[in-house]
């Protein structure tokens, strides 16, 4: 219609006109059309898909608290109603939205999206994960810059959804003036020290397990066998003789009484167990809008596909459809949190929603947050194999312009991944990926083991034989003696200690002696001019660059803690290249941890949620996977010239090669030679 009726106005606009004339209004005549045409086509999906902002505030239209289904295990549903008698104890209209944290998401633009779509005048708070990461007041007074100060600053970092709003709420409800004052005070008492953890982890309790074993038979028997050396060669009363027993028996009792009341912690988290369709709501949510529609983006998600790129990869995913071997395509631009019903695992999510949507094809999982995309296929005559292994990281992964990019280039990447498909080999039979294996249960997930479990019974080996080591004096003296010999011929430390052993704040000797230590046994490998040469000839290369091409200067004053880390990193990775291990990473989080296998968005403040794409070591990566807060305590902090003791991570306090090390080792040896003018 509104093409015809611009038609109808250009049309008259050249009504006695002479032929130039005429030939100019055909044109525009004809960009008008077009424009008009553009115009309405827009695939329908997209036009009726609604904003994010629209989506939340018909959610508190229908309740004032929106608890998402995307974080079963750690706030499932059935928590809305205790957000909703906390939220009363604010005296002011309050509306709640709970959704996964999202690091591209500006929370402050989102409330004031939602207020003005919902039209209702509050207290508008957003709860990212388990922290309140944003409030704001419309049309009400509230001190919201204050709770939230006092949430952060009062609380441990694993306190719990519930707990923070039950702060922030009590806190709102003190007024401006008391507010203020119980923020200013929170800052000074935490302002170096943080609250001590509530909860402990499994490992915690494994730990508290194996002490406990060592303790119970370590105890009676070190006091029997302290006993029989004291008596050794006399003889003592009867008496005497039954006492020592009896005191060993006494403390092994004492020991099993006493353990379960100091260590009587039963849960890991705050997060009460949810209900099955508590973890299965999200599923078939996304089952549902894949059989409305090929494409599902998830609503409480940034939109990542413009109306031209979905446009796009629906006409691509019909084209695959009709293709010879292809088939249908379902794509899921949906986040995968740890706290999800799949425990962030893709291929676990894609075969559940397989299972509700109930047709084959090929199942690819986009998250919208990370910029990670994971193809699964589920019964077409495709290569599986070929997806699995040979898919560009380019497209799984992304590459610098998406990790900077918001919306992380996804149109793009899917489009070249159905191209991908497209290309793939047929096959003469259906192929399917194997089963992955389950989720940990979320009912066990949180509950901490029995004491009297795990590593209880290795501890009650290791407490006896501790005991039977009544030579300690001996072993001491050993590993004096051999500290000494290891100052005086240095050895580098194996790789697999390096992560447990690594200073966070090393001291500039430390740095010294081992930058020192790492060359001379790198160097010791190329004594052999015909066998220079290679990745571990370059890392050596360049790490000699740093010292002048002199070992020695490394243990000589003048050079910056920032130089040393980055000739320790260059040295170990020869190293690693030398013994055949992965050397094309190294831990982003502490370089002094060594080599790196995988990236990881990991928390990188202990203020906020400001996150960073880092390479990660083993033990890095499975503190990012179950204690995101602990991430910015392993962070190697060095001076800061310019602020004197001040220490700082290491990518904030120089510009130099060092900042590279995210990049991998290839990027830090040329930045290396780019500053010392090697080509």
């Amino acid at each position: 219609m509104r093409v015809v009726t611009t038609n109808y106005a250009c049309t008259a606009g050249i009504r006695a006109t002479d032929n130039s004339r005429n030939r100019v209004l055909v044109l525009l005549l004809t960009l008008c059309a077009l424009t008009a045409l553009f115009a309405t086509a827009t695939p329908a999906v997209a036009a009726d898909t609604p904003t994010r902002a629209a989506y939340l505030a018909d959610r508190l239209r229908e309740n004032p608290v929106h608890v998402t289904d995307q974080l079963p295990r750690e706030v499932p549903r059935s928590t809305a109603p205790d957000f909703a008698r906390l939220a009363k104890k604010t005296g002011v209209p309050t509306y709640v939205l709970v959704l996964p944290m999202q690091t591209s998401t500006d929370a402050k633009q989102l409330l004031g999206a939602v207020h003005d779509r919902l039209g209702r005048d509050g207290l508008y708070v957003l709860i990212e994960g388990t922290d309140v990461a944003e409030a704001t007041a419309y049309g009400v007074r509230a001190p919201t810059d204050a709770a939230i100060t006092v949430t952060q600053y009062e609380l441990a970092y694993d306190a719990g959804p519930l707990l923070s709003f039950e702060r922030f709420v009590d806190v709102i409800a003190q007024g401006e003036k008391k507010a203020a004052s119980r923020a200013e005070a929170a800052r000074e008492r935490y302002r170096d020290d943080e609250p001590a953890e509530m909860y402990i982890g499994p490992s915690d309790r494994q730990n508290q397990s194996f002490l406990t074993g060592i303790l119970l038979t370590g105890v009676p028997l070190s006091i029997l066998l302290t006993a029989a050396f004291a008596r050794r060669g006399r003889t003592g009363k009867p008496a005497l003789r039954l006492l020592v027993p009896g005191a060993a028996l006494l403390s092994a009792a004492a020991i099993a009484l006493t353990a379960p009341v100091v260590f009587d912690e039963t849960r890991s988290s705050a997060a009460r167990p949810p209900t099955p369709a508590e973890m299965s709501a999200r599923v078939e949510r996304v089952a549902a809008g894949l059989k409305q529609d090929p494409v599902y983006a998830d609503p409480e998600s940034p939109r990542v596909l413009d109306a031209r790129q979905l446009d796009r990869l629906h006409e691509r995913i019909r084209d695959f459809r009709r293709s010879d071997g292809g088939g249908p395509v379902y794509v899921s631009l949906v986040p995968q949190t740890p706290e999800s019903e799949s425990a962030g695992d893709a291929d676990l999510f894609a075969a559940a929603v397989h299972a509700k949507v109930g047709g084959d094809g090929v199942y690819v999982v986009a998250d919208p947050d990370d910029g990670t995309i994971d193809v699964y296929n589920h019964g077409l005559r495709l290569d599986s194999n070929r997806l699995s292994f040979d898919l560009p990281d380019s497209v799984a992964l992304g590459d610098s312009r998406a990790d900077e990019a918001d919306d992380h280039l996804l149109g793009e990447r899917l489009d070249r991944l159905m191209t991908f498909l497209d290309e793939t080999p047929r096959t003469d039979r259906p192929q399917s990926e194997p089963a992955p294996a389950a989720a940990p249960r979320a009912a066990d997930e949180n509950t901490l083991p029995a004491l009297y479990s795990t590593d209880f019974w290795p501890g009650l080996f290791v407490g006896a034989f501790a005991a039977l080591l009544l030579t300690g004096l001996v072993a001491g003296a050993t590993w004096i003696v051999r500290g000494l010999l290891r100052r005086r011929s240095p050895v580098p430390e194996p790789f697999d200690r390096l992560p447990f052993t690594a200073p966070t704040e090393p001291s500039t000797s430390y740095l010294r002696h081992t930058a020192y230590a790492e060359l001379i046994a790198l160097n010791a490998e190329f004594t052999d001019p015909d066998n220079r040469g290679g990745r571990a000839w370059d890392h050596l290369d360049a790490a000699l660059l740093l010292v002048d091409g002199d070992p020695g200067r490394a243990r000589q004053p003048g050079t910056d803690p920032a130089t040393l880390v980055a000739v320790i990193v260059l040295a170990r990775a020869g190293r690693a290249a030398l013994t055949g291990r992965a050397a094309n990473l190294c831990c982003g989080v502490n370089p002094l941890h060594g080599p790196a296998a995988h990236r990881h968005h990991v928390r990188v403040s202990t203020e906020g949620n400001r996150r960073r794409l880092l390479p990660v070591c083993a033990p890095c990566r499975d503190t990012a996977v179950a204690e995101p807060g602990g991430i910015p305590g392993r962070l190697l902090k060095l001076p800061d010239p310019a602020l004197g003791n001040t220490r700082l991570p290491y990518y904030d306090i120089t510009d130099g090669p060092l900042t590279a090390v995210p990049d991998g080792i290839a990027r830090l040896v040329d930045k290396v030679r780019g500053t010392a003018g090697v080509p």
